[in-house]
């Protein structure tokens, strides 16, 4: 037990030191394999590679390139301008406009930091040269990327159905409602503040100014239907989707928009298999951490633990919510996912909640994570795009967390909202 503490602490003061996650996660482990005595080195190193290798996890580097390339390949203006022509005239203004395009654009590469750091400067350029006031402009940007891990497709979504041995199909479905909740919700917000912040409007567009702009962007609003109808209808997997988005970003690129350099795209490849890799270390040095706290039977602790303060469902859920927002607030989502599922699995089997429900109950907890300091990534991004201190990004962003809050509030009363759509695609 004393091992398992130092386990513990040791990812934290690491986590504190600023050292990558991976390696905060993966140096305690492996010291404790050594000072145990009782696993093996190659069961160790087996434990870790049997973590990355799962044929589901292939889709995370397309995922990551099809975002990328969306970024560079005239999808994202195009997406833009469509829909300020929708809404840009509201009360509000480009801050439904904001909404909206990331609504769209988390149907095509499901990570919040591809939306920030792509769509996101964008709209920070738009929204500064129409005059709108940059504690809306930071915040709204920063709140609105957090819908592309919910609606599908979503790489956070898949290392977790990996982890919980969960089906990829049913979490996808399952985030629909609650990632159009999000940004209705964030819509609602922005209405409300219209009248306290200088929001201009734009031009109430006409019918054939819509119908131009649709003409424009529709093979890049076409990308979500394909990804999400081929899912669902059975024509190809999750993962075989993913090289599918990738194939069709490309596509539009080269091809249809002729928009993307040959240096673009060497770029976009050369970001996206860093990114992978980091993605991919954390996955395994999690697995191994995982596999130890399984090994000293953490999970049944922490359920008989919880389980012996209280029996009620409610109070269990809070606390869990609970510790996934300060979880979230401290430690890379990839890497939360990895540890965090393996010690609340078995309860979640004990209290009867559906692994697809407390899925996305866990990835909107940590999505709020990433909007907060001291570690929220999107808050670093967007100092990087907006040329602000990451204490104005989180600043400028606290108001837009309660809306989040106020969906995950709604998603844990009633688990309906994200069960509704699997049940009825998949059956029960």
């Amino acid at each position: 037990m004393t091992l398992i503490w130092f386990l513990i602490i040791g990812l934290f003061v690491l986590l504190a030191t600023g050292i990558p996650v991976a390696l905060a996660i993966g140096i305690p482990s492996l010291i404790y394999v050594i000072v145990d005595g009782s696993i093996p080195n190659f069961a160790a190193v087996q434990t870790m590679v049997g973590g990355a290798n799962t044929y589901p996890l292939l889709a995370i580097p397309f995922f990551i390139f099809a975002g990328n390339l969306m970024n560079i390949s005239g999808v994202t203006t195009r997406i833009f301008d469509f829909s300020n022509k929708l809404v840009g005239h509201i009360k509000g203004g480009l801050g439904h406009v904001n909404v909206i395009a990331s609504v769209i654009f988390a149907g095509m590469s499901g990570a919040a930091i591809a939306d920030a750091g792509g769509l996101g400067t964008i709209e920070i350029t738009a929204m500064r040269q129409a005059g709108y006031d940059d504690k809306v402009t930071i915040g709204i940007t920063a709140a609105s990327s957090t819908i592309g891990p919910i609606i599908p497709p979503s790489m956070v979504a898949v290392i977790y159905a990996v982890i919980a041995s969960a089906s990829v199909g049913r979490l996808f479905a399952a985030g629909i409602i609650p990632g159009l909740l999000m940004g209705g919700s964030l819509m609602l917000l922005i209405y409300l503040m219209a009248g306290r912040y200088t929001m201009p409007l734009s031009p109430k567009a006409s019918f054939k100014e819509i119908l131009h702009s649709s003409k424009d962007a529709f093979f890049a609003l076409l990308t979500p239907g394909i990804i999400l109808g081929g899912i669902f209808f059975g024509i190809f997997t999750p993962t075989e989707a993913a090289a599918i988005a990738s194939l069709y970003a490309i596509i539009l690129g080269a091809f249809i928009y002729r928009e993307m350099s040959w240096r673009a795209f060497y770029n976009a490849v050369k970001d996206s298999m860093s990114t992978t890799v980091q993605v991919m270390f954390i996955v395994v040095s999690a697995t191994l951490f995982a596999w130890i706290l399984a090994r000293e039977q953490v999970p049944q602790a922490v359920a008989s633990f919880i389980l012996s303060k209280t029996q009620n469902y409610y109070l269990i859920l809070f606390a869990i919510n609970l510790i996934l927002l300060i979880v979230g607030m401290f430690m890379e989502t990839v890497a939360s996912i990895n540890i965090l599922v393996p010690v609340f699995i078995p309860l979640m089997q004990q209290l009867g909640i559906d692994p697809v429900h407390f899925g996305v109950m866990m990835i909107l907890n940590l999505m709020i994570g990433i909007l907060t300091p001291p570690f929220g990534t999107v808050l670093f991004v967007l100092s990087s795009v907006a040329k602000v201190s990451v204490e104005e990004v989180a600043k400028d962003t606290m108001i837009f967390i309660l809306p989040l809050l106020a969906v995950l509030a709604l998603i844990v009363l009633f688990p309906q909202l994200t069960l509704f759509l699997p049940n009825l695609i998949f059956g029960q």
